[in-house]
């Protein structure tokens, strides 16, 4: 059996230790409060997107009511077109 030692002409390997630098901020400093780490990441517009989504009231019962209406092939009535098609040309017309 052969045991690992230094290469000829080379130096043997050496176990480095080292401890991680650590950043301390006293607790009981005067702007301490400012010096709080905090992560922020903003996407344009999505923030107010979703803000807007989770803050808009979603009538969970309607909306099912109106999926199994357009499922079924029911939802679009000529009534509804009228009324629809009445309110375009209003707004046309202003």
């Amino acid at each position: 059996m052969s045991s690992i030692g230094p290469v000829q002409g080379q130096t043997p390997i050496q176990r480095i230790i080292s401890n991680p630098i650590q950043k301390q901020i006293p607790a009981n400093t005067a702007g301490a409060s400012s010096l709080s780490p905090t992560d922020k990441l903003e996407l344009s517009g999505v923030s107010g997107m979703l803000s807007l989504l989770r803050s808009n009231d979603i009538r969970a019962d309607k909306v099912t009511q109106i999926k199994a209406q357009i499922d079924a092939g029911t939802y679009e009535t000529d009534q509804k077109l009228n009324v629809t098609v009445d309110k375009l040309m209003e707004d046309l017309s202003e």
